[in-house]
Formats: C-alpha cells, structure tokens, sequence
C-alpha cells in the first residue's frame, strides 16, 4: 500500500472498525497501515486535511495536526462538526497548548510521537467504547457482555465469570474478529507490569472457553494471539 498518495487508497481487509489515517509522513502513514490492518483494521489512508474532509465518515480518524494544506486543529473541527467519529490526534506537538486547542476542536485522544502501536490500539479501543452505539452493551452472535454491570449472558443464560476471566472477555469482545495479541490481553487483564508466566492466560482462557460453552467463539491465533471469531 503506497502511503504517498494525494487520493484515499481502498480500503485493506480486515473485520474490525474502519480507520482513516490522515497523515503525510510516508514512513509513519506506512507503519500505521500495516500495524493496524494485521490487527485486524480496516485501514484507509489519506495525505491532506482536504481529502480528509471529503472522506466518507469512518469508525476512528488518526489525525496528523501538520498537514501540508490545512491545518488539522481545523480539519479535526469540521469533522467534529459533522460526526461523533472517534478522533485521536496523533503529532510531534507536545505541548500543553497545542494538546488543548486539539482536545477544544474535538478531538477525544491526543498521542505524541513517538508512540507504540500496543498502546495506540489500546486508545482506540478506549475511545471506541465510549462513542459505542448503545452505550456499554457488546452483543456477538450469542454471547452479550454488559460493560456496566460485568455481565455476560450466551443465549439470554447468566454466566458466572471470574473477575480475570471477564477482563479477557471484554477485551476480546471490545473488537470481535480483531486479533489480541497475549501481551495486550495480558496488560488488560493484569497490568503493564505483569512480570509472571504468560501459561497462566492460558489457563485462564481454557476456563473461560468452557463456561461460555460455544464451540468457536474464543480462536487461538497461533503465534499472535487470540479473537472474537464467527458463530
């Protein structure tokens, strides 16, 4: 995918949410498209504010504010204008002026470069579950996790889940069909700092499998990690 391009390129497979990078930088714009569409996104990419603009309104924008045509505390505002997209800027500007005219436009993230793709994709799901239609209720063929009350129901029955086993849960849940990587269910089930045995997901994982009790529903992605997959 040619990240040096004045039109949208076509979209990159993938099941999960749309992105739209708005970002002139060929070497950043490169490792944006590629990171995010082996997680699982669906990635277009364009280089100005204009072409921006004139896209169709995808699921999160990952917006570069130095844009060689318009400014992008701008372009973040007409697209605030027009749509609740989940924006997150993404610059070399780090100061705490730039971060609130970014955030005063509308912007609901602000990431300074450079940054980590674990911990952008942990921002967008952050930012996704808060402009989620419906609110805090993820429902995927027949499983329904309630992010507010912490339960989970296949088929309308309650499942009784262990605090772990629900962080695993949601973190899957958040983005059905995207692949987590262990280390990102880890940090978000554990924390960060988790220094213990990763065999422990594992364990925790097969757990889960069984009390949900639908054949398919949680697919190891070997060597990577695990997903949300069809049923």
């Amino acid at each position: 995918m040619t990240a040096a391009t004045t039109a949208p390129e076509p979209a990159a497979s993938g099941s999960g949410p749309e992105v739209l990078v708005v970002e002139d930088d060929e070497g950043i714009a490169t490792m944006l498209v590629r990171g995010l569409t082996r997680g699982g996104y669906r990635v277009e990419h364009v280089t100005t504010g204009a072409n921006a603009l004139a896209h169709s309104v995808p699921d999160v924008v990952l917006l570069d504010l130095e844009l060689p045509d318009v400014d992008g505390v701008t372009v973040c505002r007409k697209l605030r204008e027009r749509s609740s997209v989940a924006i997150i800027v993404v610059t070399a500007y780090g100061e705490e002026n730039d971060r609130v005219n970014a955030l005063d436009a509308g912007a609901d993230d602000y990431l300074v470069k450079p940054f980590g793709l674990a911990e952008l994709q942990a921002r967008m799901r952050a930012v996704l579950r808060r402009v989620r239609p419906g609110g805090e209720l993820i429902r995927h063929g027949p499983l329904t996790v309630d992010l507010r009350t912490r339960k989970v129901t296949v088929n309308e029955q309650e499942v009784a889940l262990t605090p772990k086993e629900f962080d695993i849960l949601e973190c899957l849940a958040l983005d059905p069909g995207r692949v987590v990587a262990r280390h990102e269910v880890l940090e978000s089930a554990w924390d960060s700092h988790w220094y213990g045995p990763s065999k422990v997901l594992d364990v925790h994982v097969a757990a889960l499998r069984r009390k949900l009790a639908v054949p398919g529903l949680i697919e190891t992605v070997y060597g990577r990690g695990f997903r949300l997959g069809e049923v």
